[in-house]
């Protein structure tokens, strides 16, 4: 006698602790808005991926943009923390700069599903994205604009201190954004890049 086919339901995770299983559905909706697009994903596929119902979903979040602005405060929150960890170290601005841009590109790197979602979505796709970005994320760019502005009370900037600031995290949002969506191409060994270009940056844009 063959034994039945399990079904769907039958293989659904047991209920867990509540903050472990939001943490599950984070996790598995970072993977599926960056595979499929914000408008792609949907509550189900996000329930399967983490072996829930969709009801029983619905007992965490409300809905999708509610997971999405949840995933993107959280990473603010964690670059916010690297920030300020930073930022109470001894040193001059300078060094202090540096620091800040290689905690943000280490940041890019150890997250880059949620890197992709905050800096990497269209706003039209993710509005929920481009409020944090607009509280959380003008906070953690406004230190590291502080941050230029002492070195520039130092004399140390050979232009303005805020494009100077848009440079600096251009330049390291760019070597984040192409690594982790060009990984098929023949880098260098990460920290010799991202060390050559800070050294560039900061030659062309300091005295």
């Amino acid at each position: 006698m063959t034994s039945p086919v399990s079904s769907p339901r039958s293989q659904r995770k047991p209920k867990g602790e509540g903050h472990a299983r939001r943490a599950e559905i984070l996790a598995a909706a970072e993977r599926i808005f960056v595979d499929h697009g914000y408008e792609g994903a949907t509550i189900r596929k996000i329930a399967d991926e983490v072996g829930l119902s969709s009801t029983a979903l619905y007992m965490h979040f409300s809905d999708k943009s509610e997971i999405l602005h949840e995933i993107c405060e959280q990473a603010f929150e964690r670059l916010l923390i690297m920030n300020r960890a930073v930022l109470v170290e001894p040193g001059t601005p300078e060094q202090r700069m540096r620091r800040l841009m290689q905690s943000y590109v280490q940041f890019g790197f150890e997250n880059p599903n949620a890197y992709r979602l905050v800096y990497m979505t269209r706003p039209v796709e993710a509005e929920q994205a481009q409020n944090a970005a607009q509280s959380l994320g003008y906070e953690l760019f406004g230190a590291f604009a502080r941050v230029v502005e002492e070195a520039a009370a130092d004399g140390r900037l050979r232009g303005e201190p805020r494009a100077t600031a848009q440079a600096l995290w251009a330049g390291s949002h760019g070597v984040v954004s192409l690594m982790i969506t060009k990984p098929y191409f023949d880098w260098v060994e990460r920290d010799v890049l991202i060390d050559t270009l800070l050294d560039a940056l900061f030659v062309g844009l300091l005295t």
